[in-house]
């Protein structure tokens, strides 16, 4: 299953924010060896947390969750402009039809194909909102991920640090590859387009969606 939810719609779902939050405690504290804070229920959560984003949510059949992404339109506060403009040389990203995607996450336990559902349901918040590119903060070990998806950022630059190296990219959709990666994981457009309507975002959508062009 799919879930589009806001920050604040989170406590809709409290075993899947649960599992979400400590999943990504599991992965940039313990893994990637990320300097976060994560609270005493072994949740990872930082100050975009409590900006109500959207948070596109992967989860197995026990309503668990696989995968994750936190994204947030770019004209207003984001990661990215806030703690990592050295990287863009001190250009701020900001935009209407840029929005930011942080907090990729993956699920130790989640299915092989849970990364590309996530992107593909990524692609689907980019065509009902009329995003043209996603920007976001990645560590250079989540590199092997994008390019087994089939979609990898283009580099806006990184870091100088060699230990643990931090790069903002930019990612961009279009019909073809929106179509592959549903392709990919075996759904319909159809099933995705109720995943999106059952979420109850419509009401939010620009007056005009845009459609992706290959």
């Amino acid at each position: 299953m799919i879930h589009f939810l806001y920050g604040d719609d989170l406590s809709k779902k409290p075993f899947l924010t649960h599992s979400m939050f400590t999943d990504r405690a599991e992965q940039f504290r313990d893994r990637l060896g990320w300097d976060v804070a994560v609270n005493a229920q072994g949740e990872e959560r930082d100050e975009y947390d409590s900006l109500n984003p959207l948070y596109v949510i992967v989860a197995n059949e026990h309503g668990l969750h696989e995968a994750s992404m936190r994204l947030l339109p770019t004209v207003g506060r984001t990661m990215v402009n806030d703690h990592f403009m050295h990287i863009t040389n001190d250009v701020k990203i900001q935009s209407p039809i840029i929005w930011e995607c942080t907090r990729f996450c993956v699920s130790p336990g989640a299915k092989p194909n849970a990364s590309a559902k996530l992107m593909a349901a990524g692609a689907k918040v980019m065509q009902e909102f009329s995003v043209e590119h996603y920007v976001g903060v990645f560590d250079r070990k989540m590199l092997p991920v994008y390019r087994f998806i089939g979609s990898v950022p283009t580099v806006v630059g990184w870091s100088q640090s060699e230990t643990n190296k931090i790069g903002v990219g930019l990612w961009e959709f279009n019909a073809e590859e929106y179509n592959r990666l549903l392709s990919d994981v075996g759904m319909s457009l159809a099933e995705m387009e109720l995943y999106f309507v059952n979420s109850g975002l419509v009401e939010d959508l620009p007056n005009e969606p845009k459609t992706l062009v290959a």
